[in-house]
């Protein structure tokens, strides 16, 4: 019977990995350091993670638990979508994790060969993103809702690369004046059009 993983030893090596990774990038974080900082041997680290790119990719599911309870947030505090979108846009604007930005996008940066299985999964969490910016959209009343779900997403890019230009509250402000300005101005034009 193949061996089970025991889930806080998984749990923790990846919680320490993703403290370090957040801190200092990927690739300046070597597994010596995650395994001195999780407590563990590097045989045990072997056996939950087999590699350093199965350890990262499981660290970037991990982060896009954040978008995720961002989304289902925002789905419940409004029945309109276009509500839904702003406060999808605040809420990401208020939970950006500091001056390093999104770490998903960092790690994506760190990865820029195609065929790399950590490329790969970050580039399949930014489609998914994408689509269920669209899903909104075609719920809104806007004419052309891929553009709309596409200028959502610019202004949420924007978030994660702000960094420390402005406090974190008043990129949240701006980027929630620019979204309802957005959806504003794509839904009327339907109605002018």
């Amino acid at each position: 019977m193949p061996r089970q993983p025991s889930t806080s030893v998984r749990e923790r090596i990846l919680d320490a990995a993703t403290d370090l990774f957040d801190r200092y990038g990927v690739h300046a974080v070597g597994m010596q350091r995650i395994i001195d900082e999780a407590g563990c041997g590097k045989q045990l680290l072997y056996r939950e993670f087999g590699s350093k790119d199965e350890l990262v990719t499981a660290y970037l599911h991990r982060c896009e638990g954040s978008w995720e309870r961002s989304l289902a947030v925002a789905l419940g505090a409004s029945e309109r979508p276009e509500e839904q979108l702003v406060e999808l846009v605040r809420l990401v604007g208020a939970g950006v994790p500091g001056p390093r930005g999104c770490p998903i996008r960092n790690t994506y940066a760190e990865f820029p060969e195609e065929g790399h299985p950590v490329h790969q999964a970050a580039l399949e969490h930014f489609g998914a993103v994408r689509e269920q910016l669209c899903e909104l959209a075609r719920r809104t009343t806007a004419v052309d809702p891929e553009r709309l779900a596409d200028r959502i997403l610019l202004i949420i890019n924007g978030l994660f690369t702000a960094g420390s230009a402005l406090s974190t509250a008043e990129n949240a402000r701006v980027a929630v004046e620019l979204v309802r300005d957005v959806i504003a101005f794509e839904t009327a034009a339907e109605r002018v059009g």
